[in-house]
C-alpha cells in the first residue's frame, strides 16, 4: 500500500457541481442521484472521497459513521463519493459499495463517480480525502480527519471536527491544514 498525500487545493475554491447516483435503491437503476443543489439548505457540506478496499478508509470508517451521528439534526451534510476504478479492486464496484453502505448504515449519501470526472474536478487524489465547504460553498478545509488514522484511542487533534465546528459558529477554520493521506484513487487505465 503506497501512501498518497492530498494535493493542495486553494482555500476559497468554489465547490464543484456534481450529479451522481447514490447507493440507495435495490439496484443501480432504482437509485437516486444527488447533486450540490440537494444540500443548499445546509450550513456545512463535507465531501469525503472514500472506498471499500483501502486500509486507511477501513481504519477510520467507524469515525466517519460517528461523525454522521455527531452532526445529525444539525446543519451539516456529509456526502461520500467513490471514484475508484473497480477493475483491479472489485471491492469498490457499485454493488459492493452499496452492500457496505447498507451493512454499516452510514447515514449519509454515498455516491458513485464511475467516470472519475468528479474526483478530477475536486482535485481529489487519495482515499480518504476530505473537502469542507461553508454555507457560501467555498472551500474552507481540505485536510486529514485527525492526527492518528490507525489508532482512534491515540487521537489528540481532531482537525475535521474542529473545521466543521468553526464553520457552524461562523468562523473560518485554521488555514494551516495537514493534507489527507491514504491510498491513491485507482484511476482507469486509458
Amino acid at each position: 500500500m503506497a501512501l498518497t498525500l492530498g494535493t493542495e487545493v486553494s482555500l476559497g475554491t468554489p465547490c464543484p457541481n456534481f450529479n451522481l447516483p447514490s447507493m440507495e435503491g435495490r439496484t443501480q437503476d432504482e437509485t437516486k442521484n444527488y447533486g450540490l443543489e440537494n444540500f443548499k439548505d445546509r450550513k456545512v457540506l463535507v465531501v469525503m472521497f472514500l472506498c471499500n478496499h483501502c486500509p486507511y478508509v477501513k481504519a477510520i470508517e467507524d469515525r466517519v459513521i460517528e461523525l454522521q451521528r455527531r452532526y445529525a439534526g444539525r446543519s451539516v451534510q456529509l456526502v461520500g463519493i467513490c471514484s475508484n476504478d473497480p477493475t483491479d479492486y472489485p471491492e469498490d464496484s457499485y454493488e459492493n459499495l452499496r452492500r457496505r453502505w447498507h451493512e454499516r448504515n452510514y447515514g449519509f449519501p454515498y455516491l458513485h463517480d464511475a467516470d472519475q470526472s468528479i474526483a478530477k474536478t475536486f482535485g481529489a487524489v487519495c482515499t480518504p480525502e476530505f473537502f469542507v465547504y461553508g454555507a457560501d460553498r467555498f472551500l474552507a478545509y481540505h485536510g486529514r480527519m485527525d492526527d492518528n488514522w490507525k489508532e482512534p484511542s491515540q487521537v489528540k487533534q481532531r482537525d475535521l471536527i474542529e473545521a466543521i465546528d468553526a464553520l457552524l459558529i461562523g468562523r473560518q477554520p485554521d488555514p494551516n491544514q495537514v493534507p489527507s493521506m491514504g491510498c491513491s484513487i485507482k484511476w482507469k487505465q486509458i
